[in-house]
């Protein structure tokens, strides 16, 4: 892992300029993309709230009460 990982960096220092054009299209796609991601997380969380609730909450034993 720390091979990968130290080759990545190796590799952004030796690379040089790319002189590319990035369409205003792009920036919209990858805006898109973002905003995608956070409304189906918002949905997720919204589907399995009480699941998710009750996951992390303490159920109270009736039996105790009596």
């Amino acid at each position: 892992m720390l091979k990968i990982i130290s080759l990545v960096f190796l590799s952004y220092l030796i690379t040089n300029t790319a002189y590319a054009y990035i369409d205003p299209g792009t920036g919209t796609i990858i805006l898109q993309a973002i905003v995608g991601a956070i409304a189906a997380g918002i949905v997720t969380i919204k589907l399995y709230w009480y699941k998710l609730k009750a996951f992390f909450t303490k159920k109270k034993d009736k039996n105790l009460d009596k």
